[in-house]
């Protein structure tokens, strides 16, 4: 896979040690890539991400991957806080508003799939935005199709056990947090960060058919 550079100045060392242990990934939520480009190298934005995927499968690199892009922001995931240090962070060319371009997603999984290797990370460190910051992140949304990342093994399988028969959120939140949703968030917001990545068509309050995505068999 080509990967053109188009370095940002927008990053800095990785703190404390630390190493990437995460693959976090985001949706741009603007107009074109070439507008998200340049925003991710506006030095007055403060802004970066490692890589952009384009809607045509074109991928570039704006910061190396052992430097500490600022891609996440405030968020938690695993009982970890600085994300940013912990994480490669990959944009994708898409206002949130529908699917993504297929050729767009073949990009994704073959650097994915590199990113895994290169850095040993297991599946499971493969997220999205919103699932280290419910409270305030969308991305990369509804219309992100997880299931296809899982069966080619770039992202963590999805429970399929029983839970509970009857919907708790104080039980929701525990199988949860176990899952790697640790952030301090509301009851709803979590759900709703939840649903976003295993149920996104789901609406309404807390159902027993939320747990079985968090309960391992």
């Amino acid at each position: 896979m080509h990967i053109h550079s188009h370095p940002s100045p927008n990053c800095g060392p990785r703190r404390d040690g630390l190493r990437p242990e995460l693959v976090v990934i985001h949706y741009t939520a603007m107009h074109s890539a070439d507008a998200a480009l340049q925003r991710l190298c506006d030095p007055r934005h403060e802004v970066s991400a490692h890589y952009l995927i384009a809607q045509d499968g074109a991928v570039t690199q704006m910061v190396p991957e052992d430097l500490r892009a600022w891609h996440a922001g405030t968020g938690h995931w695993m009982g970890h806080d600085d994300i940013n240090s912990r994480s490669i962070g990959i944009e994708l060319d898409n206002d949130g508003q529908g699917p993504f371009a297929e050729a767009q997603m073949r990009s994704l999984e073959t650097l994915i799939r590199d990113l895994l290797h290169r850095w040993s990370i297991p599946p499971q460190g493969v997220i999205g935005h919103s699932d280290m910051a419910p409270d305030r992140k969308f991305d990369p949304g509804p219309y992100f199709d997880w299931t296809r990342l899982e069966a080619a093994g770039l992202a963590g399988l999805r429970g399929t056990g029983a839970g509970p028969r009857t919907a708790e959120p104080e039980t929701f939140r525990h199988l949860a947090r176990a899952a790697g949703y640790t952030a301090d968030v509301t009851d709803d917001a979590l759900l709703h960060a939840v649903r976003l990545r295993y149920r996104p068509q789901v609406t309404g309050p807390l159902t027993p058919e939320d747990y079985i995505p968090l309960v391992r068999a």
